[in-house]
């Protein structure tokens, strides 16, 4: 009868306790004799065996086990924990940090148009029909001679004009626009490119 090593595994116990027959007990001494792991094997079970079966074993004091588990803990998963705790706290920091930034972006730094054919139309009446060209994002009273594409016209509310991106003609709209210009001068927030 030839054994392999899985087969051996499964029996060891019983090969120790001497309760396997006689042709598998032959075969497994034949295997071990050969493999190094099955005898490495062979030999450290019957060590342990030995050991548990020994009367001289030490008994432990109580609550010693816990004790020692709680050390290996300490001993073993510090690194970890703290790892984790800085990731934690690092990433809550940057969210809050982040957090305040856009808030300020959004309250503080409200960028002011730079020049004044860039202002938004404040003071032009919302139901003011005026004129709006395809190609510029100007709208125009009726009538003004500055408007640029004369082809591609047509006339929308003024408030709907703004809605649509479109921003008041300083020549035409003057009248309209030029007690926001003054306070916007007031306040120094109107910058005028060169």
């Amino acid at each position: 009868m030839v054994v392999n090593c899985d087969q051996v595994w499964q029996q060891i116990s019983n090969y120790i306790d001497g309760d396997v027959d006689p042709s598998l007990r032959a075969a497994m001494e034949a295997h071990v004799e050969e493999c190094k792991r099955c005898k490495a094997v062979l030999e450290g079970t019957r060590n342990i065996v030995q050991l548990f079966g020994d009367e001289r074993m030490i008994d432990v004091p109580l609550g010693y086990e816990h004790r020692l588990e709680r050390r290996l803990e300490q001993t073993i998963y510090p690194r970890r924990r703290s790892f984790l705790g800085w990731v934690v706290a690092a990433t809550a920091a940057v969210l809050v940090g982040g957090s305040f930034e856009v808030a300020r972006s959004f309250i503080l730094n409200r960028v002011e148009p730079r020049s004044e054919h860039a202002q938004a139309g404040a003071g032009v009446p919302p139901n003011m029909m005026v004129v709006v060209s395809e190609e510029g994002k100007l709208f125009h009273a009726a009538g003004c001679p500055f408007i640029h594409d004369q082809a591609h016209l047509r006339t929308v509310v003024a408030r709907d004009a703004i809605k649509q991106g479109y921003t008041p003609c300083m020549r035409c709209m003057k009248k309209y626009l030029q007690a926001v210009v003054d306070r916007s001068f007031e306040r120094g927030t109107l910058r005028t490119e060169v």
